[in-house]
């Protein structure tokens, strides 16, 4: 059946998970959320894990892949009762992400699909005070545990987690580990579960190369591979404008899109770290409130922003690529490159962090002479055009002047 989405584009209707009978318990926590339609991996995906399959993922974040394997993940606890005699810090599914607010995102949203559920889940990461974590683990009976490889490792080796009944393990972002070096620690992780055939293994990824396929071959038993092609994501619920422009003249646009529309609930996204500095510095004088998220800030101050940034209490995040990978928030509105990544993905992951959940969002792109030579590149990506335009006169007038206090600390001029 065909219908139209949110565009007035026609597309295949997707269905409800009502149509996938899983547990009341998990039906009730999915009407909470307010979720409806499945997303195009949810449809493909789902019925897969429900039977018990191994499976390979190609779906950039924001697609739902995180709540397809958390429904599965938790249908199953529900329908297999644990064995008798369990013992503490000997979970029954493993799940491995690359970076802390990864893992502390997939346990936030695990706790809310598992609402209704009597489970233990905690998170096992590096940032996160040692002591508490191997109390949690040398006391209680896990039921799910998110980590990053090496925290996991440090309790494996000293005996303090015991992984050899996990039923259900999940690889998440594995492009990502092989990039960050993380395989051999993976690997020697998944060494201590359950061999292939005797376990579920689920892994996901932004792009399934032959890197990622031989280990996908060599982890899992018979895996079905489900790729949601990048266009998919990218197409349906979000607004992608390219704002053709001079170098020294991004910063005024930026300011103007921001002040002049009022905006909250929005992510500028630089290449470096530097460049983000500069950004933030420049910014707060005019009372715009923002706040920085790159590698050079310290992961407890990066969990903070994120927190203050989802509760609103921040409305502008300028980020990096690195730091931007932790980004997983409802309700983004708008996300502004200010400069154009290299890599196409980059592209795709960084504005698929609005019109999620279902909303429509909006893409801003900045490109100046030398960001123009990417646009191509994420085209061919992304399978469409990009709309690239002059930006209006308005958002190029000139910010008012802002002037010095006493202590040599900029501030915003009043105007009237």
């Amino acid at each position: 059946m065909l219908t139209e989405n949110k565009k007035g584009e026609s597309q295949v209707e997707l269905p409800g998970f009502a149509d996938f009978d899983l547990p009341a318990e998990i039906m009730h926590a999915i009407s909470d959320l307010e979720y409806e339609t499945c997303t195009p991996i949810q449809a493909e995906i789902i019925p897969k894990l429900l039977e018990g399959s191994d499976a390979a993922g190609r779906a950039q974040t924001g697609t739902g892949k995180t709540a397809a394997f958390l429904i599965a993940i938790f249908t199953y606890l529900l329908r297999n009762p644990p064995e008798t005699n369990r013992k503490p810090g000997t979970p029954r599914v493993l799940i491995l992400a690359p970076t802390r607010e990864l893992a502390l995102q997939i346990e936030k949203e695990a706790q809310t699909v598992a609402k209704y559920c009597e489970y233990k889940l905690i998170p096992i990461i590096g940032g996160i005070d040692y002591g508490k974590q191997k109390s949690s683990l040398e006391s209680d009976l896990i039921d799910v545990i998110v980590a990053t490889p090496g925290r996991l490792l440090d309790f494996k080796r000293s005996r303090t987690v015991d992984l050899r009944k996990v039923e259900i393990l999940v690889i998440d972002e594995a492009d990502r580990m092989l990039d960050m070096g993380f395989i051999p620690d993976v690997r020697n992780i998944i060494y201590s579960t359950p061999q292939k055939g005797k376990r579920q293994t689920l892994l996901f990824s932004a792009t399934l190369s032959p890197d990622i396929m031989r280990i996908a071959d060599s982890w899992m038993d018979n895996p079905v591979t489900v790729e949601i092609d990048p266009g998919q994501v990218t197409v349906d619920t979000i607004d992608q404008i390219v704002y053709i422009t001079s170098t020294a003249d991004k910063f005024v646009l930026l300011y103007n899109l921001i002040v002049k529309n009022s905006l909250k609930s929005v992510i500028v996204f630089g290449n470096r770290r530097d460049e983000t500095e500069s950004l933030v510095r420049r910014l707060r004088p005019y009372g715009i409130n923002c706040a920085l998220l790159s590698g050079a800030v310290s992961q407890a101050k990066r969990l903070r922003t994120l927190e203050d940034f989802r509760n609103g209490k921040i409305d502008i995040l300028v980020a990096t690529d690195v730091a931007g990978r932790g980004i997983h928030i409802d309700l983004i509105t708008h996300v502004i490159n200010f400069t154009l990544p290299d890599d196409p993905d980059a592209y795709v992951h960084r504005i698929g962090r609005t019109g999620r959940a279902g909303e429509l969002g909006t893409s801003i792109s900045f490109a100046c002479e030398e960001d123009s030579f990417a646009i191509p590149a994420i085209e061919e990506y992304i399978g469409h055009e990009l709309k690239c335009v002059r930006p209006p006169e308005d958002l190029l007038e000139p910010p008012p002047p802002v002037k010095r206090n006493r202590n040599n600390h900029s501030r915003r001029t009043d105007r009237k």
